[in-house]
């Protein structure tokens, strides 16, 4: 379960650094330590923040999920 809960915090801050970057972008704003990102063009900055945007969701997706089916249904 541990990592389960890891899993999960890594893919949300993941998505909330993916999106508050996209946020930022449209207002002009940056986030110093993602600068990087923007260098080589608003492209690639764009895609690189839609990318983090839908890879947290997936990570926080795929540790959430019970893949061996071993808990009991919900009534």
């Amino acid at each position: 379960m541990k990592r389960q809960g890891l899993w999960t915090f890594i893919g949300f801050i993941l998505f909330l650094y993916g999106f508050l970057a996209l946020i930022l972008s449209l207002i002009g704003a940056k986030l110093s330590f993602l600068l990087w990102i923007d260098a080589p063009g608003p492209l690639f900055g764009f895609v690189v923040k839609i990318a983090m945007i839908i890879l947290g969701l997936v990570i926080v997706y795929i540790a959430r999920s019970d893949f061996n089916g071993e808990r009991p249904p919900v009534n």
